[in-house]
C-alpha cells in the first residue's frame, strides 16, 4: 500500500477528543461552565500531570525545558531528523472558555492517538508541544515562554516577571514542579502546525468549517499609569482637583476613537484598570491600566501609537495629572511559511472541508515559532465569535474536522520536509 493510500485511511477518533476536552476543562472548571486555570497555579500543574500521563500511555516519551514547556515525542523511522511539532497551550484567561489553547493541545494528542492506535510509522519523529503561559493573565507578556524558546525574550528575564501579587515566575515554576534541565531554545524542530479556535466570527458567519491562517496581526501593549493628588471628595472644588481617573476615561475613550479612526481592520482594547485609593469618598490619585492596540499592518500600529501618545499627554495636561507609558510587548505581524500553509490547504481540499484563507487577529505561539522553524495554523470556527469567556463553545465535529487536517498537514510534512 502507497503512503498516500496509508494516510487517507487514518482519521481521528473524534469522540476520544472531546471526551478529553470535557475531562481537561475540570482541571480550574467554573460554575459557570468555564475555566480559571492560569499559568503555574495548582490547576496549571493538575492539567501538565495528566498531559504526562495520558501521552506516556500512547508510548511517548514526555520532557520539559528550562521554561516549563512540555514536549511529548513519539519515535520515527530516523530519529536523527528533527521532530515535526505540534502544539498549543494548557492556561486559560481568569474567566476562560474549555477550547482556547487547548483544543491545539488535545487535538495533537489525538494525531498521536491515531498514529499509535494505527502503529502507523513516520520517517520524523512526532512532537506535541504544550507552551507555558501563552496568556499572558497572569504574567505578562503573553507567549513569554515560546518568545524564549524563539530567541524573543531571555530566559533570566522571564523568569524574573512577577504577577499583580508581586509572586516571581521562576518560583512558581519551582513550586510546581515543572524546571526541567533542557535550555529552552536549544529543542530542535524540523516544522511546527497550531490548531486553535478562531476567536472570531467569520468562519461562522460565512459557514466555513476550516481557516488557513497565513499569519498573525500585529500587536502592541502598554502599561500606563496616571498621576494626579488624592484629596477629600467633599471639600475639594472641582476646579482644584487632579483627578486620575476622570483623565483616564478620556484615555480610554481616546484609545477606542483612535482604533475606530483606522478601521476596519485596528482594534484598541483597555482590559485591565486599578484605581487608587479606591475609596469612595476619595479624589483618586492614581490610575493604572493596559492597553493593547493591533493591526495586520505594522505601519498602521506605529501610527496608532503615536496618536495615542500625542492624545494622552494632551489629556493628561488638560486634567493636571501626569501620564507614564510604558511599552511592555511588541509583536510585529508575522507571515506563515507557504510550504506549510500549502499543506493545510490542500489537505482541507482532499478531505472535502470548506475552508477559506484567514488572518489571525489574536496572537499565538505559532507566531514566535515562525521566527525559528516553518509554521502555520489551522482555525476552527467558535459560536458567535466568542473567546476568553466562559461561555465560549465550538462543535464536536468541527474539534473533529480540524484535528484531521492537523493529522494530514503533519503526514504531508513527514513526507515532504528533510528530503535525504
Amino acid at each position: 500500500m502507497s503512503d498516500l493510500a496509508k494516510n487517507s485511511n487514518l482519521h481521528i477518533d473524534g469522540a476520544a477528543l472531546w471526551a478529553d476536552l470535557m475531562e481537561t476543562a475540570q482541571f480550574g472548571g467554573t460554575e459557570k461552565g468555564g475555566v480559571r486555570r492560569l499559568t503555574l497555579t495548582k490547576e496549571d500543574k493538575l492539567v501538565r500531570d495528566w498531559f504526562m500521563r495520558t501521552c506516556q500511555s500512547l508510548g511517548c516519551e514526555v520532557s520539559y525545558d528550562s521554561m516549563g514547556n512540555l514536549f511529548a515525542r513519539r519515535p520515527g523511522q530516523d530519529n536523527n531528523l528533527p521532530p515535526i511539532t505540534m502544539g498549543s497551550h494548557l492556561d486559560t484567561q481568569p474567566t476562560g472558555g474549555k477550547f482556547d489553547g487547548i483544543l491545539g493541545v488535545l487535538g495533537g494528542l489525538a494525531v498521536l492517538r491515531t498514529l499509535h492506535q494505527s502503529g502507523y510509522a513516520t520517517r520524523h519523529p512526532i512532537e506535541l508541544i504544550s507552551w507555558t503561559n501563552e496568556e499572558g493573565s497572569r504574567f505578562s507578556p503573553p507567549m513569554m515562554c515560546s518568545g524564549v524558546f524563539a530567541g524573543i525574550f531571555t530566559e533570566a528575564e522571564v523568569l524574573e516577571k512577577r504577577d499583580r501579587a508581586g509572586i516571581r515566575f521562576g518560583d512558581e515554576l519551582d513550586a510546581i514542579g515543572y524546571r526541567g534541565e533542557e535550555v529552552c531554545g536549544q529543542h530542535p524542530i524540523s516544522a511546527y502546525f497550531e490548531l486553535h479556535i478562531e476567536q472570531g466570527p467569520i468562519l461562522e458567519a460565512e459557514d466555513k468549517t476550516i481557516g488557513i491562517v497565513t499569519g498573525i496581526q500585529g500587536a502592541r501593549w502598554y502599561e500606563v499609569t496616571v498621576r494626579g493628588k488624592d484629596a477629600h471628595a467633599g471639600s475639594t472644588p472641582m476646579t482644584l482637583r487632579h483627578d486620575a481617573l476622570v483623565a483616564t476615561a478620556g484615555m480610554i475613550e481616546a484609545v477606542s476613537k483612535v482604533a475606530k479612526a483606522h478601521g476596519p481592520s485596528a482594534v484598541g482594547t483597555v482590559g485591565l484598570i486599578e484605581n487608587r485609593p479606591n475609596s469612595s469618598n476619595v479624589v483618586p490619585g492614581e490610575v493604572f491600566f493596559t492597553v493593547d492596540i493591533r493591526d495586520p499592518d505594522d505601519a498602521v500600529v506605529l501610527r496608532m501609537e503615536k496618536e495615542l501618545k500625542t492624545l494622552m499627554e494632551k489629556i493628561a495636561l488638560d486634567n493636571q495629572v501626569t501620564v507614564e507609558i510604558v511599552q511592555i510587548w511588541d509583536a510585529p505581524a508575522v507571515h506563515f511559511d507557504p510550504a506549510c500553509i500549502g499543506m493545510v490547504e490542500q489537505t482541507t481540499q482532499e478531505k472535502g472541508y470548506s475552508a477559506r484563507r484567514i488572518v489571525s487577529g489574536p496572537g499565538h505561539d505559532a507566531g514566535y515559532l515562525a521566527h525559528v522553524a516553518p509554521t502555520a495554523m489551522i482555525f476552527v470556527p467558535c459560536k458567535d465569535g466568542l473567546s476568553h469567556n466562559e461561555e465560549e463553545s465550538i462543535l464536536e465535529g468541527d474539534a473533529e474536522k480540524g484535528a484531521n487536517v492537523l493529522l494530514g498537514a503533519i503526514l504531508k510534512a513527514d513526507t515532504e520536509l528533510n528530503l535525504k
